[in-house]
């Protein structure tokens, strides 16, 4: 590849002359260190690619690239604001990168002699004179407008359908992401229900020993308490037999007192008291005959 000081030696004034020196790579940083050679001849070489950063070359107004082995351009072709003629006869060539549409300032091109592919060979056109590349020149950036305008259209419909696609799958995903909290949240309630019903019937048996081991506490008690029993009950008629002492006894000085009130009226029967009772005596003497009439005792 040349250096920097031969690149020098083939510039002369604005052209710079690389044409038949069996280059298989562009010097790209070399040249975009001569701002002064806006007219670069490249023909005529081995060149099978075109670096991506064939762009830094944007002082550059006329590229010749005929008769290499080019089977297509880098998107930074487009990065040429300046270039106006390009010649790429007798390349491989079968398309162009849509960033080809960039080159605003292009008026002359040569596509002869490549294998283009149709649409864009009927674009072309024969090319057999200055006139016929000048138009070639502008019906292919037309072409290559309209092709990047289908292109973005088409990457956009693309992105579109993406999102659309990814919309749904994240609805998608959405859904069993709630299918699966909803089974987990089902999962948990059973396991909570399974250990409610475990702890109760835990409960249940540990009530049920307790009411056993009362019961038999209950019935040891009374086997123990047999003697205690004759005791209460022997307790139970002595107490009886003294309310019965002192009732008879109430009994008998109550009749002792109403005798001996009645011999004190039967002396004393001109008192009012006396009257009274001797009254009432006699009502019940009366009452007593009667009875006793009535019952058949004479």
């Amino acid at each position: 590849m040349p250096v920097k000081d031969n690149l020098k030696d083939k510039l002369d004034g604005e052209e710079l002359d690389l044409s038949m020196g069996n280059l298989t790579k562009v010097p790209v940083k070399e040249l975009a260190a001569l701002p002064k050679a806006t007219v670069i001849d490249l023909s005529c070489n081995q060149l099978q690619t075109l670096p991506d950063n064939i762009g830094l070359l944007s002082h550059i107004i006329k590229l010749d690239l005929s008769k290499n082995q080019l089977t297509g351009l880098p998107n930074g072709i487009g990065n040429l604001p300046k270039l106006q003629h390009l010649d790429l006869l007798g390349n491989k060539i079968r398309t162009l990168p849509t960033s080809f549409a960039q080159l605003k300032a292009l008026r002359w091109l040569d596509m002869k002699e490549n294998p283009l592919e149709e649409s864009l060979r009927r674009v072309v056109g024969d090319c057999l004179n200055d006139k016929e590349c000048k138009i070639c020149a502008t019906r292919v950036l037309a072409y290559m407008k309209n092709k990047k305008t289908e292109t973005e259209k088409e990457r956009q419909k693309e992105l579109q359908m993406l999102k659309e696609q990814q919309a749904k799958t994240d609805k998608l995903k959405k859904k069993e992401d709630e299918k699966q909290r909803e089974l987990k949240k089902k999962q948990k309630m059973e396991e909570k229900e399974m250990r409610r019903r475990l702890y109760e019937e835990q409960e249940a048996e540990r009530r049920l020993e307790e009411m056993q081991a009362d019961a038999e506490n209950d019935e040891d008690t009374s086997y123990e308490g047999n003697g205690d029993t004759s005791i209460d009950n022997k307790q139970y008629t002595k107490s009886g037999v003294s309310c019965w002492s002192i009732l008879v006894s109430i009994i008998f000085l109550l009749v002792a007192m109403l005798i001996g009130i009645f011999f004190y009226c039967d002396s004393h029967s001109n008192l009012s008291d006396c009257r009274v009772f001797n009254g009432y005596v006699d009502q019940l003497h009366k009452y007593i005959q009667k009875v006793a009439k009535q019952a058949g005792i004479s």
